[in-house]
């Protein structure tokens, strides 16, 4: 296998609260609408989307059953500081839970962090010490 990505697929508990999250509360736009998924615009990145969490469990022979951190980090890298504040703020006024606001890192950097309804965990991140960082936006 290489080291790709080809999508982010999210087991959700409730499709239609994670597409108002992600559409409303932080301004995604949907790319296709299949009913029991959902994949958002990427701009050239991973496509990232949802599917009902019991459905993608069973697809994938698992149990949809589980609590604590999965060990599943989704991870953001903008340009600057203020940025990184922006959209803490707008996944908090989201509904977002934050974990982390944000703030300086232990490693130098800048960021913060926070949870989706279903509790997927997104870390957002600044560095002035790279160029050649895998950026967001």
């Amino acid at each position: 296998m290489k080291a790709h990505v080809s999508s982010i697929l999210l087991g959700v508990r409730d499709l239609d609260r994670a597409k108002r999250f992600y559409t409303e509360g932080l301004g995604w736009k949907v790319k296709d609408d299949y009913g029991v998924s959902v994949f958002f615009e990427s701009d050239g990145a991973s496509p990232v989307g949802f599917y009902g969490r019991e459905g993608l469990a069973e697809q994938v022979g698992t149990s949809p059953e589980g609590s604590g951190f999965s060990g599943l980090v989704l991870t953001y890298v903008v340009r600057s500081e203020a940025r990184v504040e922006e959209i803490i703020a707008e996944a908090g006024k989201a509904g977002a839970t934050i974990l982390k606001p944000a703030g300086a890192l232990p490693w130098g950097g800048y960021g913060g962090s926070f949870a989706d309804p279903d509790g997927y965990i997104w870390s957002l991140g600044y560095s002035a010490q790279g160029t050649d960082q895998p950026y967001a936006e």
